[in-house]
């Protein structure tokens, strides 16, 4: 989705903590996500998670007439990160030197790694937005709550 410099940064300070989400957060996504998206969701790593609720808590406050499948995009937007296998630090290498291994690479595509995940799980709707070809203004909304 978003790739710019500045977000990249912020996203690596933010991403440094391994703190995990509350129990109340949690039940949370579980009301939003299918019960096959959620299975999903909690592979990611603590740091995905959270930035998953970030994520969804801006899109739903700039754009309070979502439906549950844009709000489901907005949660499962990194999903393809947990087949990396990369930590904070070979993120940060994959921004800067590219994916030189498989799994630097598969950090690189997360976006198209993520809509092969959910095939056959989610909607028609939740791929669109995070195959990348959707422009409307809800999947507008997502990247820029994804930016900010």
């Amino acid at each position: 989705m978003n790739r710019s410099p500045s977000h990249l940064a912020r996203r690596a300070v933010s991403s440094w903590s391994r703190a995990q989400l509350s129990i109340t957060e949690i039940d949370r996504v579980r009301e939003i996500l299918l019960p096959a998206e959620m299975s999903l969701w909690l592979l990611q790593q603590s740091r995905d998670q959270r930035h998953s609720v970030a994520v969804w808590n801006r899109f739903v406050a700039s754009y309070n007439h979502a439906t549950i499948d844009e709000q489901r995009a907005a949660l499962l937007h990194d999903l393809g990160k947990s087949k990396s296998n990369v930590g904070w630090l070979g993120r940060i290498v994959a921004t800067l030197i590219g994916g030189r291994t498989k799994n630097l690479q598969k950090y690189l595509d997360h976006e198209h790694v993520g809509v092969e995940m959910l095939q056959g799980v989610s909607s028609a709707r939740t791929l669109e937005i995070l195959s990348g070809t959707a422009s409307d203004s809800a999947a507008l909304a997502i990247f820029a709550a994804d930016d900010a």
